[in-house]
C-alpha cells in the first residue's frame, strides 16, 4: 500500500532537467547554510522558463534569492536554506509563479525566508563559530548535525486524534470538504504530485494556494480498553497535505504536495495550518519505581491498530486539556507488576505492585478529553492499556 507514495517520493527529487542529488549534503550543513549573508536581490537576467518569472524581485525582510541552478530542486534548497527538506512547500509559498513544484528551471530567482529555517544565526557553538567550513567539520563534527526532533513535519501528516462525536459530526464542524475524483480514473491509491478534485471552489472560499490538510477515518466507536462500557468516539488519521492550484466556482483542482501513506477519493479536507516543530527532550529525572499519578492515563489507541507500539509511533491516551495536558509535555510510560508477597500455601496471599519504567512519549496533540503522543523512547513494546503518566 506504501509502495505508490515510495515511488514518487524518488520522483519528486528529480523536479529539474538533471536530477537533485543534494539533499544528502544539504541535511549534513543545515546550519552553516543559515549563517549565510542575506545578499541584496539580484538583477533577474532573460532565461528560458516554462513559468512567467518576476523581472523584479523585491525581497522581504530576512530573505534571500536563490538562482536555480541545473540539478536543484525544492526539496534540496529546502533542506540547504531552511535545515529540513520537508519544508519545501513554504518555498513554493513564496513564489506562486511557480505553478508545479514539479518543474523549476535553470536561472529562476526564488524567493527564500530564512526567518523560517530549523537552524538560525548565532546557532553555531562557539567552539567552531569562527572556523572555515572545512576545519569546524574536523573541530567537531557532531556540533553541525542537525537536532534530533520529537516531533517534525513528516511525523504531522501521520497523526491520529480522537473525533468524540464522531467522524461525520467532526467533518460538519469543521467545515470540511471532499477530495471527489482524480485525474487518473485507473487510480485508486494515490501519491505526491497527483491531481485530485475537491468539491469546493470560489463559491465557498477557496482560492488558488490554499492548503488542506487530508483526513481519513480509521476507526469507528472505540471502546475503552480497561472499560468497554465507555465509547471514545472515532479516530481520524491524518494523511497528507494538498495544495490547490485552480479554483473554479464550486470545484476545485489541487495536487497533493505530501504525503507518506496514499490518499484516495473520499478522504476529508480540512484547512491546513503549518505545524511546529518540536526538538527531542528527554527527561533524566527518572527512578524506579515510577510514581503514578492518580490521574494518570491510559493507552487507549495505537496509530494503524497496532498491537504493540515502539519508539516513533503515535498512540493516543484518555487524558487531554481537561487534564492540564498541552503540546510539549514529555510523559512516563510505564507498567505496574503485581506480585505475591504472602507466606506459601495461603489461600489469599497478600501481594504488592511495581511500576517498571517502559519509555517517554511527547504530547503532540492535546483535545478536551484525549492527546496524541508520539514514543520518543521505549525499552520494550507499549500496548493498550498500559498506564502514562507525569
Amino acid at each position: 500500500m506504501h509502495l505508490p507514495t515510495r515511488l514518487h517520493v524518488g520522483r519528486m527529487r528529480a523536479l529539474v532537467a538533471a536530477p537533485g542529488l543534494l539533499a544528502a549534503m544539504a541535511l549534513a550543513l543545515p546550519v552553516l547554510r543559515a549563517q549565510e549573508t542575506v545578499q541584496p536581490a539580484p538583477q533577474v537576467e532573460a532565461h528560458k522558463s516554462k513559468w512567467d518569472y518576476p523581472k523584479d524581485l523585491k525581497l522581504p525582510e530576512g530573505s534571500r534569492t536563490h538562482t536555480v541552478e541545473k540539478g536543484d530542486t525544492l526539496w534540496d534548497l529546502s533542506g540547504k536554506y531552511l535545515g529540513n527538506p520537508y519544508a519545501w512547500p513554504q518555498i513554493w509559498e513564496l513564489n506562486q509563479w511557480v505553478k508545479d513544484p514539479h518543474w523549476i528551471y535553470p536561472g529562476d530567482p526564488l524567493v527564500i525566508d530564512l526567518a523560517r529555517g530549523v537552524a538560525n544565526a548565532g546557532s553555531l557553538p562557539e567552539a567552531i563559530a569562527d572556523l572555515p567550513p572545512d576545519q569546524a567539520r574536523k573541530a567537531d563534527p557532531s556540533a553541525m548535525r542537525r537536532p534530533e526532533m520529537g516531533f517534525a513535519f513528516q511525523d504531522f501528516i501521520q497523526l491520529p486524534f480522537m473525533a468524540p462525536t464522531g467522524a461525520e459530526s467532526y467533518f460538519k464542524t469543521n467545515g470540511a470538504f471532499t477530495i471527489t475524483a482524480n485525474k487518473r480514473d485507473d487510480r485508486q491509491y494515490l501519491a505526491e504530485g497527483e491531481t485530485v478534485y475537491v468539491n469546493g471552489g470560489v463559491d465557498q472560499g477557496i482560492k488558488a494556494g490554499d492548503r488542506f490538510l487530508v483526513l481519513k477515518s480509521v476507526k469507528q466507536m472505540l471502546v475503552h480498553p480497561t472499560n468497554p462500557k465507555q465509547k471514545m468516539g472515532d479516530v481520524l488519521q491524518q494523511t497528507g497535505v494538498v495544495r490547490v492550484i485552480t479554483a473554479q466556482a464550486k470545484s476545485s483542482v489541487a495536487i497533493i504536495e505530501r504525503c507518506l501513506e496514499t490518499v484516495e477519493v473520499g478522504n476529508h479536507l480540512v484547512k491546513f495550518t503549518e505545524p511546529a516543530s518540536i526538538p527531542m527532550t528527554l527527561r533524566t529525572d527518572i527512578t524506579e519505581p515510577i510514581q503514578v499519578a492518580p490521574t494518570a492515563a491510559v493507552v487507549i489507541y495505537a496509530r494503524d491498530s497496532k498491537v504493540h507500539a515502539a519508539t516513533g509511533d503515535m498512540i493516543i491516551i484518555d487524558r487531554g486539556a481537561n487534564d492540564g495536558l498541552k503540546v510539549g509535555d514529555v510523559l512516563l510510560s510505564t507498567r505496574v507488576r503485581s506480585f505475591s508477597i504472602g507466606a506459601d500455601g495461603a489461600k489469599k496471599p497478600a501481594k504488592d505492585t511495581f511500576a517498571h519504567y517502559i519509555g517517554q512519549v511527547l504530547v503532540v496533540r492535546a483535545d478536551a478529553r484525549t492527546a496524541t503522543c508520539r514514543i520518543l523512547r521505549a525499552s520494550e513494546e507499549i500496548v493498550t492499556g498500559d498506564t502514562i503518566t507525569r
